[in-house]
C-alpha cells in the first residue's frame, strides 16, 4: 500500500464532507452507546417561501447544540429571533436534552441568549482578532 497523500481541498463537495462527518458520528455513537442524534431545524419563511430566518443544530445524548442562528437583516426587530430560539429550545427539551449549547461572537447576539436563560460558560478573546467568541449553555429544568 502506498503512503496516503495530504493535499488542500478547500472546496470539498458538501456530499463528501457529509459522508466523512457521518463516519465520525458513527464512531461517536458506537463509543457512547447513544444513537439518538437528529437534526433540529426551524426555518422562518416569507410569503414567497424564501428563508428569512433559521435556528439549526442537533440533539444527541441528552444535549442539543444550536449551530446556526440567523434572521435576514430586513426582518430583524420583529421578535423573529426569539421565536426561532424558543422553538429550538422547546423541541430540544421535548427530545430530552438537559443542556443546550451555543457559540456566538460579541458582535452577534449574546444578549439574546442570555435573555432566554443561557449562561456564559467561556469567553475566548481574540476570536476573531479584536473580538470574542462566547460559549453559552442553557440548562433545562425538569418540571414535576
Amino acid at each position: 500500500m502506498t503512503a496516503p497523500r495530504l493535499r488542500a481541498e478547500h472546496d470539498l463537495p458538501a456530499a463528501e464532507l457529509g459522508a466523512i462527518e457521518e463516519q465520525l458520528n458513527s464512531g461517536n455513537r458506537r463509543l457512547t452507546g447513544r444513537n439518538d442524534d437528529r437534526n433540529l431545524v426551524y426555518v422562518l419563511r416569507d410569503e414567497a417561501g424564501r428563508a428569512i430566518g433559521i435556528a439549526a443544530g442537533y440533539s444527541w445524548a441528552g444535549i442539543a447544540e444550536l449551530e446556526l442562528m440567523w434572521v435576514d437583516e430586513s426582518c430583524r426587530g420583529f421578535g423573529h429571533s426569539g421565536k426561532l430560539l424558543d422553538a429550538f429550545v422547546a423541541e430540544a427539551a421535548a427530545r430530552g436534552a438537559r443542556r443546550i449549547w451555543v457559540s456566538t461572537h460579541d458582535f452577534q447576539a449574546p444578549g439574546l441568549y442570555e435573555k432566554a436563560g443561557f449562561e456564559r460558560m467561556a469567553e475566548l478573546t481574540g476570536w476573531p482578532e479584536g473580538h470574542s467568541n462566547i460559549i453559552l449553555c442553557k440548562t433545562i429544568v425538569e418540571s414535576g
